[in-house]
């Protein structure tokens, strides 16, 4: 059984860039645990008050970079024009010298009016401020190896990112919070919340470091290819600061108010307590119960809609502007279905399962309980926020920059007066802002698709996307909490009986997607390790009778059998 090569493949490189992406999560929610127990509470609630502006102001800066350089140069290069996608990667350095440096100067000055409300995280937030700048290069390189479908070099950095964040925050908190020994519990939490910060900072600069390492290596093939270039037209600095200017621009707008719910949430939920009188520190560390524990595990599994828009938006942008809207729409379906066939069983295990995956990564007994309702409520929100992320991506590749923007507005206000509504008028606190999750990220969910469906006259399956993954889901859930508190009284070992539970669960799952015809024989091959997950499928005579062959001689000879027997 040959396949055709899958390396070049959005798929292929999706997964690299999402197995990349999960991994980056996990080590940061094992190295979230100990550092937890170093600052506690409440220096985790001043980290999560900075780390929350910084991504912010991140984003405005430089966060949109990379998809957005990836689609200019990924344009370009349709075309083979390589001397114009070199231009194109030079403005994007110039553009973020100056973005950059401004943000991270305006950080630096203005971090006590940044978290006014929050003072104790304006040392964190001045910490985070070099990093800002730092971060465009970093993504501006990304971005380039994504225009070339490479994700390799991104995943690799993003590794090497993590990994030197979670060690040099651990140490860095360590030391700072001894040099503040002699001071009270608050400012040796202040002072582990900006050792926490300084990790942020390392881990940019070694990914910044291996991303420029990555390009000089390839320096010679890309000053050939230039060389060799004969495009008629040769687009101007000018032109290109244009592009550049009206892609970025509806970008960084679409992601800003995608993600500055977080910082609207918290400024309303730290006012909303102020109105009810609940004690700052207090509502402090609430707050980073949610955030930096209950979103942090929800944003796991979302990371694959990350990994997934990031690998589409070249190639959608590619196929859009040569005119090949069939193998566009073909690209979207494929990545939806991808991106579904993780999410959705991901919401359920999570749905089933809050405490133990909780007490799993974050063991701490005071937020223990509150930390894992919250996880329960916010589940459903990964498979919202995945399909949202994706159709974005699409969205923002096909030259509809200005929608996402417009879709998101419109949520945040909604989502906003919910919420706002819902603390003031409940005792929910909390478990509000995660119904402003759901609220928000349901109504981009909508709107999205709505303007797929219009713009590429694009119908999902639903039956196939949704509702078998789904009904997959349900029956796998049913078996991990069966099995973990079946097995609880007899091993009563959380954790090894989390990872059994969850393993059986996988195996459920597949084999029940595979029976019922949610993955068809083709598909599995475009997995990771597809072949061998071909094999074990037939030997285990999981794939239905009815499934196509693999080999495309084989699918002739089927099709001319049955036309005989007709």
């Amino acid at each position: 059984m040959e396949r055709p090569n899958k390396k070049s493949t959005f798929v292929f490189q999706a997964g690299i860039l999402a197995a990349a992406g999960m991994l980056v999560k996990v080590i940061g929610l094992i190295y979230r645990s100990p550092l937890l127990s170093i600052i506690g509470i409440e220096g985790n609630g001043y980290y999560n008050a900075a780390i929350n502006i910084y991504t912010i102001i991140l984003l405005i800066s430089s966060y949109s970079i990379p998809s957005a350089i990836s689609k200019v140069i990924a344009q370009r290069l349709a075309f083979k024009e390589y001397r114009n996608a070199q231009r194109v990667f030079i403005c994007a350095l110039l553009y973020v010298l100056i973005v950059g440096g401004i943000a991270s100067i305006l950080t630096f000055v203005g971090a006590p009016y940044l978290v006014r409300k929050n003072p104790n995280a304006v040392l964190a937030l001045r910490v985070l401020s070099p990093t800002i700048f730092l971060s465009g290069f970093l993504g501006v390189l990304r971005g380039f190896f994504q225009a070339h479908g490479s994700m390799m070099h991104t995943s690799i950095s993003q590794i090497l990112e993590q990994i030197l964040n979670a060690a040099v925050s651990i140490l860095a908190a360590k030391f700072l919070i001894g040099l503040a020994a002699d001071g009270d519990a608050t400012k040796r939490a202040i002072y582990g919340s900006a050792g926490s910060a300084l990790g942020t900072g390392a881990g940019v600069l070694i990914g910044l470091l291996f991303m420029f390492g990555m390009y000089r290596l390839n320096g010679s093939i890309i000053r050939r290819r230039v060389a060799k270039d004969k495009t008629w037209h040769e687009e101007s600095y000018k032109e290109i600061f244009k592009v550049i200017f009206t892609i970025v621009t509806p970008f960084i707008l679409s992601t800003f108010i995608y993600n500055c719910t977080t910082v609207i949430n918290m400024t309303i939920y730290y006012h909303a307590m102020d109105y009810k009188k609940v004690d700052a520190i207090l509502a402090s560390n609430q707050y980073g119960i949610f955030s930096g524990l209950a979103v942090a595990v929800v944003n796991i599994p979302i990371a694959i809609s990350s990994a997934m828009s990031s690998a589409i938006m070249p190639g959608v942008a590619a196929s859009y502007v040569k005119g090949t809207v069939a193998q566009t729409r073909k690209q979207v379906s494929k990545a939806i279905q991808m991106t579904m066939l993780i999410a959705i069983p991901a919401t359920v295990g999570i749905a089933v399962l809050p405490k133990p995956i909780m007490q799993f990564i974050f063991p701490q007994k005071e937020s223990l309980d509150i930390a894992s309702g919250l996880l329960a409520a916010l589940a459903v929100t990964i498979v919202l926020y995945s399909l949202s992320t994706l159709t974005n991506a699409v969205l923002q590749g096909i030259g509809k920059v200005n929608t996402p923007v417009i879709h998101a507005t419109i949520a945040l206000v909604i989502q906003v007066a919910g919420l706002i509504a819902i603390l003031l008028y409940t005792e929910l606190d909390l478990y509000g802002l995660a119904a402003a999750n759901v609220i928000y990220s349901l109504v981009v969910c909508l709107l999205n698709q709505l303007s797929v469906r219009k713009h590429l006259e694009y119908r999902m399956d639903v039956v196939k996307f949704f509702i078998k993954p789904a009904f997959s889901a349900m029956i796998m859930g049913a078996v991990v909490f069966g099995i973990y508190h079946g097995l609880m009284y007899v091993l009563p070992v959380s954790r090894l009986v989390l990872l059994v539970a969850i393993a059986v669960g996988m195996c459920v799952y597949g084999a029940i997607l595979l029976l019922i015809g949610g993955v068809t024989e083709d598909e599995l091959w475009d997995f990771p390790k597809g072949e061998l997950l071909v094999q074990i499928a037939k030997k285990l005579h999981l794939l239905p009778d009815w499934e196509a062959p693999i080999n495309g001689n084989e699918k002739k000879r089927k099709r001319k059998k049955r036309k005989k027997k007709k």
